[in-house]
């Protein structure tokens, strides 16, 4: 690809010409882009030769790994086939209804209709509309209210950015649109005080009923959160919270809507975020693990609940893409399905390689700066502090962060750093000595965070 351009050259055009996402680009210009050339495992290759181990599975999605040449063949053979058509207008291709069938086969029995779309933002644009369309139809056409909750994320489209609760997003764009309020967060490190981790579960759960209340129950159309909150710092939620959000929305007569783009496809050690949590949504939008990252596609998971609806009442549903259900990333899509489950990603998430994750993880909780471990699967936030016996944390949290993350990556460990937490995701194919290797050097970095007198 790059063999008649020099990697410098590469630099200078993709600076003169590519605006890159969630950048400044004026300071990223200065300091020039990082070009990344290969990938093989949990390793990437930048243009000098310098191997990272990759800690984030790229965007939270590479989840079998980099390199996996089954994918690539699939794709080749799709593209000779049938290299596009659409889903419009009474037709489908086999690789888009056989993943349909795929995915819902580990939809718990009740989420068994899919809706394909190119993204999570996509897809979270779809359920936000089709629950609208949902209580329309159903006779209730003031249902149209959808509570989300702060520093959560829900992708970067104009509705998944004011779903999302970052305050930094919403400040570009005059966000959020109307019809959306925010709850807090279950964050209890930061937020929950002198409460149990329990009793402030159960507060930040009641908080979604204090809401409806506040709106009006018929006025609601749905609550949508991540089971682990993630680019918000990997927020796991006390176990008393999902029970009573569930709880809630069955009594107040609205939507549950499951976030799972990030933490869907074992992620968790189960195939959905949900499933580890113990409650069953009406709707969930995925993504990212769907392929592995391999091609772009997304898709909104329909709980029987909602489907009947849609397809007995609605008549058409005026939404779609182009590229919905696209051929070749549904082959995509559906070899990276059969790689998971026949090597066994999500029971070895599950039940080997999740447990060794998490405990080496929680050795950190010996380090001056680290006040908490959360970890569940492939997941982790690692909450720095200030002073561990108090929680304080730093006075400037995005420092403490950027400076661990900052010298992670020097010494060749991708990570990613929300304000004090640091995020970490590998690939569901990582071997116990490349965790390891991951806590070896992450201790370095929290090393150089209380060595640089920060706090």
């Amino acid at each position: 690809m790059t063999s008649s351009t020099s990697h410098s050259n590469l630099g200078a055009i993709d600076a003169a010409h590519h605006l890159h996402p969630f950048s400044d680009m004026k300071q990223l210009n200065a300091t020039g882009t990082r070009i990344i050339t290969r990938g093989e495992g949990v390793y990437i290759f930048d243009a000098a030769g310098k191997k990272y181990l990759d800690g984030f599975a790229g965007l939270w999605c590479v989840n079998i790994g980099y390199g996996r040449r089954e994918i690539a063949e699939a794709v080749q053979r799709q593209m000779n086939e049938l290299p596009y058509y659409n889903t419009f207008f009474g037709t489908t291709t086999p690789p888009t209804a056989l993943l349909a069938q795929k995915i819902t086969a580990h939809g718990g029995g009740v989420l068994n209709h899919v809706f394909f779309t190119n993204s999570g933002s996509e897809a979270t644009d779809t359920w936000f509309r089709m629950a609208r369309v949902y209580w329309k139809a159903l006779g209730h056409p003031t249902k149209t209210q959808v509570i989300a909750r702060r520093n959560g994320y829900h992708g970067s489209t104009v509705a998944g950015a004011s779903l999302g609760g970052m305050r930094h997003m919403h400040e570009q764009g005059n966000l959020p649109i109307e019809g959306i309020s925010h709850i807090g967060q279950p964050y209890w490190y930061a937020e929950g005080g002198d409460l149990t981790p329990s009793e402030f579960g159960l507060k930040m759960a009641r908080e979604l009923e204090a809401k409806i209340d506040e709106l009006g129950e018929e006025n609601v159309a749905a609550f949508v959160a991540e089971p682990v909150q993630g680019a918000g710092g990997v927020i796991v939620p006390p176990d008393s919270y999902w029970p009573e959000i569930a709880r809630i929305c069955k009594k107040r007569n609205i939507l549950l809507v499951a976030d799972e783009v990030i933490c869907g496809f074992g992620r968790l050690g189960t195939w959905f975020g949900h499933q580890h949590f113990g409650f069953v949504p009406d709707l969930a939008p995925v993504a990212k693990g769907l392929s592995s990252g391999y091609l772009p596609i997304g898709a909104v998971l329909v709980g029987d609940r909602v489907a009947r609806v849609m397809i007995e009442e609605v008549g058409d549903f005026n939404h779609g893409y182009t590229y919905s259900g696209h051929p070749v990333c549904a082959a995509a899509a559906l070899e990276n399905l059969r790689i998971i489950e026949e090597e066994g990603l999500v029971e070895r998430v599950r039940d080997d390689i999740g447990p060794y994750f998490a405990a080496a993880l929680k050795t950190l909780e010996d380090h001056e700066v680290v006040g908490q471990v959360d970890a569940v699967g492939l997941i982790a936030g690692i909450q720095l502090a200030a002073d561990k016996a108090t929680r304080r944390r730093f006075q400037k949290p995005d420092d403490a962060g950027v400076a661990v993350r900052n010298h992670c990556l020097q010494n060749g460990l991708v990570m990613r750093a929300t304000s004090d937490r640091m995020l970490a995701s590998p690939a569901l194919v990582i071997s116990r000595s490349e965790v390891d290797e991951m806590i070896g050097i992450l201790r370095k970095g929290l090393d150089h965070l209380r060595d640089a007198g920060l706090a």
